[in-house]
């Protein structure tokens, strides 16, 4: 796969990207059959300024993932210093709810990108922040100790299966409820 060209120095084309991020996540959220030159339109820039950025539509759809996951990431201890644990759990979970949702149709172009997962850059560093959220409700008490992270990113996964288009957002909530269930703590 062709990757997406490095971040740009230029202040104009590091605005052209950001443009084409923002509108490519927009249209995408809305129809993953979206052409690159209605984005183009939708960002505001010439379909041969989409393309020196990003050569395909590949490309663009990782670019997006990565800026995405990153985001994600970095979430996790934000969410730690505002809430309790369990709760700033309940909220990231929700976050990569709404990312997997945005993301749906998208995840075989990502899959085949990244190795299938094992050349992705982001992986240990996702892995790491569920780490956090699980040590921070260990220690506090309100998720059980010992808890593996790679467990709980496995059943986050079913988050990437659930189609938008057919109730999407109740059945994650009941799917997040559950998953939240079995790692808190028993209070008995």
């Amino acid at each position: 796969m062709t990757q997406a060209r490095p971040e740009p120095t230029r202040t104009d084309a590091r605005n052209n990207r950001a443009r084409i991020l923002a509108a490519a996540l927009a249209a995408f959220a809305e129809s993953t059959e979206v052409s690159l030159t209605a984005i183009a339109k939708r960002a505001g820039v010439g379909i041969g300024t989409l393309y020196r950025h990003f050569p395909n539509r590949e490309a663009l759809i990782f670019a997006l993932y990565q800026h995405q996951i990153g985001e994600l990431i970095d979430l996790a201890p934000t969410l730690l210093r505002a809430n309790p644990p369990l709760d700033a759990l309940r909220l990231w979970c929700a976050e990569v709810a709404r990312y997997a949702q945005r993301k749906f149709g998208a995840a075989e172009v990502i899959h085949a990108a990244t190795n299938g997962g094992l050349d992705d850059e982001y992986y240990r560093p996702f892995v790491a922040a569920i780490a956090q959220l699980l040590s921070a409700g260990a220690e506090d008490g309100s998720l059980k100790p010992g808890l593996d992270p790679e467990d709980v990113l496995l059943q986050l996964s079913v988050l990437w299966r659930i189609d938008p288009a057919t109730g999407g957002a109740a059945r994650i909530d009941r799917i997040l409820d559950l998953i939240i269930d079995g790692l808190r703590a028993s209070t008995h």
